[in-house]
């Protein structure tokens, strides 16, 4: 009976030291996540300005294509109104000349 209860006893020790090895280990792993994680939020706070000049360049860009755009769609519409004033300048003046001969005779 001695020797159940000895070795009980030692399954006993050896459990207690295997559960204090797994909560130690555990208690480092979160450590190292824990460290992981504020490495990780140190290095994204640095980068911070870094993105910031990153997307405003980017805004910048896209802003300058749409201004030319902007810029090319205006020029075109100035071409097509100024023809359109051309034809109807023309057409005025066509009308007024006829009311100028009307009236003359």
């Amino acid at each position: 009976m001695d020797d159940i209860l000895k070795r009980l006893l030692d399954a006993e020790l050896r459990a207690e030291r295997l559960a204090q090895e797994a909560e130690a280990e555990q208690e480092r792993l979160i450590q190292e996540a824990l460290a992981e994680a504020k490495a990780q939020d140190e290095q994204l706070t640095r980068r911070i300005p870094e993105l910031r000049r990153f997307f405003i360049a980017r805004a910048e860009e896209r802003a300058e294509q749409l201004i030319a755009e902007l810029r090319r769609r205006y020029d075109e519409r100035h071409v097509r109104l100024r023809e359109q004033a051309d034809q109807h300048e023309q057409a005025a003046l066509e009308a007024a000349f006829q009311v100028l001969i009307a009236l003359g005779h």
